[in-house]
């Protein structure tokens, strides 16, 4: 299956929960350190409302795995990147700050 892709970063698989798009748009216009960013599965939650907030839950081969939370859901996005941890969570509130402007 070839992926779509915008930017050649942000690789399109199918959908991206709203709000979140922006947000890795956002991300990825800042922060050329980020190679790419898959967004995965997404699932109905009931604690996500308002504002997209993201956290990243486990380190991967070459970056981080991260939930992203908006309008009823959570997304899973898998994120490669050369940045540590803390460097990432900081570019990811940046990013979801300004998508929520």
């Amino acid at each position: 299956m070839r992926l779509r892709s915008t930017n050649d970063r942000l690789k399109i698989e199918h959908s991206i929960v709203a709000g979140v798009r922006k947000m890795l748009g956002r991300l990825l216009e800042g922060n050329p350190e980020i190679r790419s960013v898959v967004p995965g599965r997404i699932a109905q939650v009931k604690d996500a409302k308002g504002k997209v907030t993201v956290r990243i839950t486990v380190p991967t081969m070459n970056g981080f795995k991260a939930i992203a939370f908006s309008d009823g859901a959570r997304q899973e996005l898998f994120i490669s990147t050369s940045l540590t941890q803390p460097e990432l969570e900081a570019a990811l509130s940046r990013a979801a700050e300004r998508a929520n402007e």
